[in-house]
């Protein structure tokens, strides 16, 4: 048995040794590099661009403007930007592409570069906080109102209320985004990095105007995402529109610059939550509203409000998604996108509610617990939250914790916990499974390695399927002349092409068993080598063919994955630092396909939350709407020395028929939810303060320590 195999990734080797090849690695015969030219205001009017300097420079063949730029048809989702740059002289944000060089060398595009003059008509730019509040456009948000709230919050016992805040922030990957472009006669091909090529072909088909069919897209290995590299950007449809015009291939590859305003990011959120509870500790009700940030003229909703639906059992429960709009490029999904910042919030609350009330957050929780759907009824597909609290509490010594000491020198020692949770998000998927006469088995769908090991975990699932060593098992993948996979995001991977891969295996299974003695597998395999190949087909469905469902939409059963997470920090109450010292977690997410690659992605997850609770924040500058700093050195992220080795996780024992064809749900984003919550908790058991916007930087927490002591007991 392949399955629950602590496999080591199958394309690990290629990594180490240099041998994979990313976007930018393609460097084809006459390639021209191009650099973008961004805007060098939030908000205005380009009145003209002087490039002529710029032409004569050594190596520079050509610099292109919106009017060198055709008029590119309309597009939709999944691309990002609908507005799409250079197709007139509007500035919509700081850094949107105006111009763009094209040199035979990237040296001589950035020398080109700098010495393209943009000029402005500014207008005055709407920044973070200020700009104009609207509803979500129909189907992309929805409210939710069950119940008498106010009745409930009325006859609460306890309430309470607090407005929580998130810090927009970048993602970071190591790999910036980035396409080479190519035609050959009217056929396009893309080395893109991307997180889903099979929706890139539509998007630019559209822009340019040609058949889908005549563009192709290479990406098999892509270097970090998070959620960045997910949607269809517009520097990808640039490149192949300045490949068109030049005649030659086009390597355009954002620098780390770029990364900030031609990509997307996760934008700034407010949430205003109010609950209540009764004597017995048991919701009366919840409110949670919930403001995102987003573009002046494109649209990006994060619909945290959803996390509060599928939480709590409570007899009232009303949420409600607004807009923000400001002079800022659009925002995008990000690692653990809708509950990582909704569970923020709700959990926050939870904990200072708990403390109210006089019970332990984890007890609070489990009267609580929601054994069905709060927002609809319906039974869980399979749910082991239960099984993840007692294992995480026991293993991490929750109940005790208060008896241990409370100060190590000058760090004050604090305790936290969060539940977590992410919705079950599914895609329709295809694969294709091949069986030689070389006794390999060949899985071939048009999944992307960006870090996950999901090749080695579709190796395993074939392998398992097939009764081969996994040694017996190779893979194609990252070419959209594969069969359509599911993205690479939403932690939907396994669950969705895995599925498709198992059901692949099972009609290969059928085919080979038509000559086999008795039906016997093994003998049909032996018998079948030397043969012809065998090819097995297969797919995964969603309900009424939906493209998409993130909770078992459409089924009898709503579907989510679960955790729970205890951390302990330690907080010095002079200088306002916070460190993580250890954390226990444990996750009820169904079928672990590989335990190895499971800790790995969950670890990564803490590590992701320990980042976003502490340190990362992307700032707009206020006077002038730009992002502030736009490069690595000015970026604070965990290092290893900020990450203690102490990082306990542990995966319940479970099966969801319901959720996959394997038993499995998704895991790669789960680890990084709740983490936030517990680590505000823990600082406000080390110190005694509340910090109720992220990141918890040392000022806050010095400025909080600081009103503490100024304010009179009791008050």
């Amino acid at each position: 048995m392949s399955i629950g195999i602590a496999a080591r990734r199958l394309e690990g080797h290629r990594k180490v040794t240099g041998a994979a090849l990313y976007s930018a690695d393609h460097q084809p015969e006459s390639v021209l590099h191009a650099v973008i030219v961004g805007a060098p205001i939030a908000r205005g009017t380009v009145e003209r661009i002087d490039a002529d300097g710029a032409r004569s420079m050594p190596g520079v063949v050509r610099v292109l403007t919106a009017t060198d730029m055709p008029r590119f048809g309309q597009i939709g989702p999944p691309a990002a930007v609908l507005n799409l740059p250079m197709q007139d002289d509007r500035i919509r944000h700081e850094g949107e592409p105006v111009a763009l060089v094209l040199a035979e060398s990237i040296a001589a595009a950035e020398a080109a570069c700098a010495a393209v003059e943009v000029h402005c008509r500014p207008e005055e730019p709407v920044v973070l906080g200020s700009g104009r509040r609207e509803r979500p456009p129909e189907g992309t948000a929805e409210d939710f109102d069950r119940g008498d709230v106010e009745a409930g919050l009325g006859s609460a016992s306890r309430r309470h209320e607090a407005t929580y805040g998130q810090a927009p922030r970048h993602h970071q990957p190591m790999e910036t985004s980035g396409t080479v472009a190519s035609w050959h006669g009217d056929k396009l091909t893309l080395h893109d990095s991307v997180q889903a090529s099979a929706t890139v072909p539509p998007v630019i088909a559209a822009a340019l105007g040609i058949d889908p069919g005549d563009i192709r897209v290479v990406a098999p290995h892509t270097g970090g995402g998070f959620g960045c590299k997910g949607y269809v950007w517009p520097h990808e449809i640039l490149a192949a529109a300045a490949a068109r015009i030049a005649g030659r291939p086009v390597k355009l590859h954002l620098r780390r610059s770029d990364q900030f305003g031609c990509v997307g990011y996760q934008p700034w959120m407010r949430f205003d939550v109010a609950i209540g509870a009764d004597d017995d500790a048991r919701l009366t009700a919840v409110r949670f509203d919930v403001i995102n940030s987003t573009a002046l003229d494109d649209t990006h909703v994060e619909p945290s409000s959803d996390a509060a639906k599928t939480m709590y059992a409570t007899p009232a429960l009303r949420t409600t998604q607004m807009l923000e709009r400001v002079s800022l490029n659009l925002p995008t999904a990000m690692r653990a996108p809708v509950e990582g910042p909704g569970m923020w919030a709700l959990e926050s609350a939870m904990n200072e509610l708990a403390d109210a009330l006089g019970v332990d957050p984890l007890e609070f929780r489990l009267r609580n617990h929601a054994d069905v759907d709060p927002h609809d009824d319906r039974p869980w597909s399979s749910k082991k939250l239960r099984e993840a609290y007692g294992w995480a509490a026991e293993r991490y010594g929750w109940r005790d914790r208060h008896h241990r000491p409370r100060s190590d020198g000058p760090w004050r020692i604090g305790h936290g916990m969060a539940t977590c949770s992410m919705g079950c998000f599914r895609f329709p998927a295809q694969a294709r499974v091949r069986f030689g006469p070389d006794g390999f088995a060949t899985v071939e769908a048009n999944v992307h390695d960006i870090g996950t090991g999901a090749q080695t975990i579709l190796c395993q699932i074939a392998a398992d399927e097939l009764g081969l060593a996994l040694d017996r098992v190779r893979m194609a993948w990252g070419d959209t002349v594969l069969p359509t996979a599911s993205p690479t995001y939403g932690s939907s991977t396994t669950v969705a092409t895995g599925s498709a891969v198992a059901h692949a295996c099972r009609d290969l299974r059928r085919r080979l068993r038509l000559g086999a003695e008795g039906g016997n597998l093994a003998a049909a395999l032996k018998t079948y080598r030397g043969g012809p190949e065998a090819v097995g087909e297969g797919s995964f469905s969603l309900p009424d063919d939906a493209p998409f469902n993130g909770d078992g939409q459409g089924t009898p059963y709503a579907m989510r994955t679960w955790g729970a997470i205890f951390i302990e920090v330690g907080v010095d109450p002079e200088f306002g630092l916070v460190r993580l010292r250890r954390a226990v977690a444990a996750y009820s997410a169904g079928r672990i396909i590989n335990p190895l690659t499971a800790r790995s992605q969950i670890t990564g997850g803490i590590i992701f939350g320990w980042g976003k609770a502490t340190m990362e924040e992307s700032m707009q500058e206020p006077i002038h709407g730009r992002w502030l700093a736009k490069n690595l050195s000015n970026t604070a992220i965990p290092v290893n020395a900020d990450i203690p080795a102490d990082l306990t996780v542990h995966f319940v024992d479970e099966y969801d028929e319901h959720a996959s064809a394997i038993g499995a749900r998704g895991i790669g984003e789960l680890g990084a939810t709740g983490v936030d919550a517990a680590v505000a908790a823990a600082v406000h058991d080390a110190i005694g303060v509340r910090i109720r916007s992220l990141p918890i930087l040392p000022g806050k927490i010095l400025e909080a320590l600081a009103e503490q002591a100024t304010t009179p007991s009791g008050a």
